[in-house]
């Protein structure tokens, strides 16, 4: 299989982190889930879901505690090394890709920035090195929203996306899993509403993003300097830049 087969029935790797903080290349892995759905927009199969607990190394602030409820104590004794963890997590994602198959993740720059830091961080070999080429093929439900859906008023977050596409919000999320399994099920909804994604192939739908990306950050920084308010809005995707703000 490779990337320029259709992207919508091939399995679809969900993937989300939860971590010591909102800044991707200082942050920590605290837990991830890799949520692997058979047949993409026709499963009718049960999701096959692989969970992470890590160590991270450092103190995971009570702000971070409140959004995923992992306390340091909680990492230190139950978790396993952050290094083995983040080996295993990279190790499926990459197979994942070089197999030409779609990994999904809602703010996908986040989260792929973060582990491929830590993976740096680590000594572990990053997803360019392990893969020789660029990250991909990744969807992200996030940069699709903001580009077919610009003008529906209110944030763009995860709890707030899915009903407006028809998928119940759970009161779990925040738990990487549960927003894994939301993740999927918003994109499937997505598909079914925007045909035009229906006739791109994984290579031409990661292009794409990456240049929806970009014209929404344009678009926002000038909207906001406008309005007479300095800020840069990272236009990197999949992978944001070094000096990327924090999300």
């Amino acid at each position: 299989m490779n990337e320029t087969a259709n992207w919508l029935r091939m399995p679809w790797l969900g993937f989300d982190t939860e971590t010591t903080g909102v800044d991707p290349s200082k942050d920590r892995l605290v837990t991830c889930a890799l949520v692997l759905r058979m047949g993409g927009i026709d499963s009718g199969r049960p999701d096959r879901v692989h969970t992470w607990l890590a160590d991270p190394g450092v103190e995971i602030p009570a702000t971070a505690t409140a959004v995923h409820g992992i306390s340091t104590e909680k990492a230190r004794t139950e978790g396993r090394p952050v290094e083995e963890a983040l080996d295993e997590i990279a190790a499926t994602l990459v197979e994942h890709w070089r197999r030409g198959y779609p990994v999904v993740a809602f703010n996908a720059s986040y989260d792929l920035t973060l582990v491929d830091a830590e993976l740096a961080r680590h000594g572990l070999g990053t997803f360019a090195q392990r893969l020789g080429r660029e990250a991909g093929p990744i969807i992200d439900p996030l940069v699709l929203d903001r580009h077919f859906e610009r003008y529906r008023k209110g944030k763009k977050t995860l709890t707030l996306v899915a009903p407006a596409y028809g998928v119940e919000a759970s009161p779990d999320a925040h738990t990487a899993e549960v927003d894994v399994a939301m993740t999927l099920d918003v994109l499937a909804a997505m598909a079914a509403k925007h045909t035009d994604l229906q006739g791109l192939d994984a290579h031409e739908l990661q292009a794409a993003q990456a240049r929806w990306h970009r014209e929404w950050a344009e678009g926002l920084t000038e909207y906001l300097r406008k309005q007479g308010r300095e800020s840069s809005i990272d236009p990197s995707w999949p992978m944001l830049s070094a000096d990327a703000p924090s999300r």
